[in-house]
């Protein structure tokens, strides 16, 4: 146990028993953990975020030939009327 777990097993032993707060505190010890691998799971690395970057440039310069296109068809179409 940690000094934080001893502390409270202590204030809950006087308060709801031993066993109910050895009980209480690995409850909660549990319910901290799964939190915490929960938010670990979901978390962007570093990796994660340059994979991201990378994808949005690629998309950005495909929308923008995209755009170039357009507008050079509109103009030509212009032209020729």
């Amino acid at each position: 146990m940690s000094v934080t777990e001893i502390q409270l097993f202590q204030i809950l032993k006087l308060k709801l028993g031993e066993k109910e707060a050895e009980q209480l505190v690995s409850f909660v010890k549990e319910e901290v953990k799964n939190e915490f691998d929960n938010k670990r799971e979901i978390l962007a690395t570093k990796e994660d975020l340059a994979n991201s970057k990378a994808d949005i440039i690629k998309w950005m310069f495909i929308f923008w030939i995209g755009q170039i296109a357009v507008t050079f068809g509109f103009i030509l179409m212009f032209i020729k009327k």
